[in-house]
């Protein structure tokens, strides 16, 4: 497997500019599998992180650790924080906390990626109405 630090740094560098360079890093029948979405293919990759651009404000991924499996898996687990704000009358900025799975192929291009992350915690709590909504029903849940 090669180093994937070129992938972590295109992550962290992503933009609406970079996402041609999916091809580069992962495999053209890629699986990607999210809270949201399961996709296969490079196109279907693109496509999403296209959609998030589109969705949020000043997208960015800082990933904080990296771990590497042994043997010969090809597998890599990254902890990242993903930061940006949300669009509308009031924009907020966000921070979800996530892990990536990652395996990668003996050409060192990723064939599954994994991302773990709870959207009731991470996300849907943080948004103004959801996150009031949500934080109720969580009082009532431990009376």
């Amino acid at each position: 497997m090669n180093d994937p630090q070129a992938l972590i740094d295109w992550f962290e560098h992503l933009s609406p500019e970079t996402l041609d360079r999916i091809p580069l890093f992962y495999a053209a029948d890629a699986e990607f599998k999210d809270p949201f979405y399961e996709v296969r293919g490079t196109e279907a990759i693109t496509h999403i992180f296209r959609h998030m651009f589109a969705q949020v404000d000043a997208p960015r991924f800082v990933v904080g650790s990296r771990f590497s499996g042994e043997g010969d898996e090809g597998d890599v687990m990254l902890l990242w924080d993903f930061h940006f704000r949300t669009r509308g009358w009031r924009p907020q900025a966000i921070c979800v906390r996530g892990a990536s799975h990652l395996r990668f192929d003996v050409a060192g291009k990723v064939v599954r990626h994994r991302d773990y992350w709870d959207a009731a915690e991470e996300l849907y709590a943080k948004l103004p109405l959801l996150g009031a909504l949500m934080r109720g029903l969580q009082r009532m849940g431990r009376a």
